[in-house]
């Protein structure tokens, strides 16, 4: 994902707001990555995302989504007809 692209559709919330929250709050635990305009608190798709991109810089790696904006909404997409997710954010494809 590019720095402008969202990560929770919802709220629109972009990899780059998330990334500076994090640098910025140091939340300690992923369930306040919320704090971040709200994020994961739509529909919760994007919550096991916001879970890596913690986990990321809580272990001092790039914070990243290695998916494109266009498999990641399709894979939401998905999810809400089915119920089932289809992507996870360790396996998602490089983009």
């Amino acid at each position: 994902m590019n720095p402008d692209d969202e990560v929770c559709l919802c709220f629109h919330v972009t990899l780059r707001k998330i990334r500076t929250f994090l640098d910025r709050e140091e939340p300690p635990v992923a369930s306040l990555v919320s704090e971040c305009l709200g994020a994961g608190t739509g529909c919760q798709w994007c919550v096991p995302f916001l879970k890596h991109l913690h986990r990321c810089h809580a272990e001092g790696k790039p914070v990243d989504l290695k998916i494109s904006p266009e498999a990641y909404a399709k894979s939401r997409k998905s999810f809400h007809t089915t119920g089932e997710r289809d992507v996870e954010p360790e396996d998602s494809p490089e983009s």
